[in-house]
């Protein structure tokens, strides 16, 4: 299918200067992995969303490019890692620091404790800024969440990607409610910390759907919302179904505000941590 003119993207001086920064200290960002289209945007500010714990996944879900770990033996986590990254985020000049990770289903925590260890290291070079982590769903282990929200992140996000019906095909490996779940745990177990999801649309869902889906993250107390349009990032990735126009997002958006959500970014180009410290704000 022909990308429709409203994502259509342009390149932006900078982008090579902060991909050297980044492979100079041996790092992985999402944006780079997952092969986001706002990547010049971005990097072009400087900002970027660090991958902690490598760059394959014991996960293989449909919509993402990060390369699954079959049959690659995974490495332990880096121990070294969360300084570097502390570090890159000092040099970057980062007032905001989004981290996110692969799913590490082989570990015993998931790599909470990586998580939370590159949470305080950040926190301790750059005490002024504001930090987000991106986390998967550690199988539903709450204690696991709860290492991650012991570090006092800002913002805890975790994505439901879609709906309900569509996570066998999406999402073979995870849950729809597990995920709601982790959502609902991360408000009780840290009520100061915003909780924040994100979805993709174009995969084949309803309107009815999203709006359900939109409604179950309200009631899980999810602050901010972003809805994407999901774009084909490899040829073993799913197919895009439909290129939804800017008119639909506009309405979602509207049905989520009218919901109570805090923060809500709803546009064919928004990705979970684009504009993060913009939502924060709010």
């Amino acid at each position: 299918m022909r990308l429709p003119d409203w994502i259509r993207t342009k390149s932006f001086p900078g982008l090579h200067s902060t991909k050297q920064m980044l492979r100079s200290r041996g790092l992985s960002t999402v944006c780079e992995e997952a092969r986001c289209p706002n990547i010049g945007t971005c990097f072009s500010k400087p900002t970027a969303t660090f991958m902690l714990l490598g760059s394959h996944c014991t996960r293989n879900c449909g919509f993402c490019s990060v390369e699954p770990a079959t049959p690659h033996p995974l490495d332990p986590p880096d121990a070294d890692e969360p300084e570097r990254i502390a570090l890159t985020a000092r040099d970057m000049g980062l007032k905001y620091v989004v981290i996110t990770s692969v799913t590490r289903d082989d570990l015993p925590d998931g790599g909470s404790h990586h998580f939370s260890d590159t949470v305080r290291a950040v926190r301790n070079c750059l005490p002024d800024a504001g930090i987000e982590v991106l986390t998967p769903d550690f199988k539903g282990d709450s204690e696991a969440l709860r290492t991650v929200l012991d570090s006092r992140p800002d913002v805890f996000n975790h994505n439901v990607e879609t709906v309900p019906r569509l996570y066998p095909v999406v999402r073979p490996q995870a849950l729809y409610d597990r995920s709601l779940q982790v959502l609902r745990n991360a408000k009780e177990i840290a009520p100061f910390v915003r909780t924040k999801s994100g979805l993709m649309v174009g995969l084949g869902e309803t309107d009815g759907e999203v709006f359900s889906v939109l409604e179950d993250l309200r009631t899980a107390g999810c602050d901010y919302l972003t809805i994407g349009q999901y774009l084909r990032p490899s040829k073993r990735s799913l197919p895009v179904v439909e290129f939804v126009t800017p008119a639909i997002f506009k309405r979602y958006g509207d049905v989520a505000r009218s919901l109570g959500f805090r923060a809500v970014a709803s546009a064919p180009l928004v990705r979970s941590s684009m504009n993060a410290e913009e939502m924060f704000l709010h």
